[in-house]
């Protein structure tokens, strides 16, 4: 379901190669960050839902890439960046309502 550094060959891939989550998405772990529109928020408690911050310095990427350990490649895994950062194993998801 995920590349991530064991299996990615040192390389970014082409989406849907691996097979889709239980939702039928593709690659929503692994691959590349996927950077998150709200900002970084540190948990004070387990939430029900994912809450959304729409204020702060640092923004939200999520499920880890190719380059990091698979047990980081889970959407519930999180990353702080600065909102200017960019880098090889950052990546985004345009979605819609």
């Amino acid at each position: 379901m995920a590349w991530y550094d064991d299996n990615s060959d040192g390389k970014t891939h082409e989406v849907g190669q691996k097979l889709p989550n239980i939702l039928g998405i593709y690659d929503m772990s692994g691959n590349v960050w996927e950077s998150c529109s709200d900002c970084w928020y540190n948990y004070t408690e387990t939430p029900e839902t994912n809450p959304y911050y729409s204020s702060g310095s640092y923004r939200v990427d999520r499920g880890g890439s190719w380059y990091n350990f698979a047990t980081y490649a889970r959407v519930a895994d999180r990353s702080i960046r600065p909102p200017t950062a960019s880098n090889y194993a950052l990546g985004f998801r345009i979605a819609r309502t």
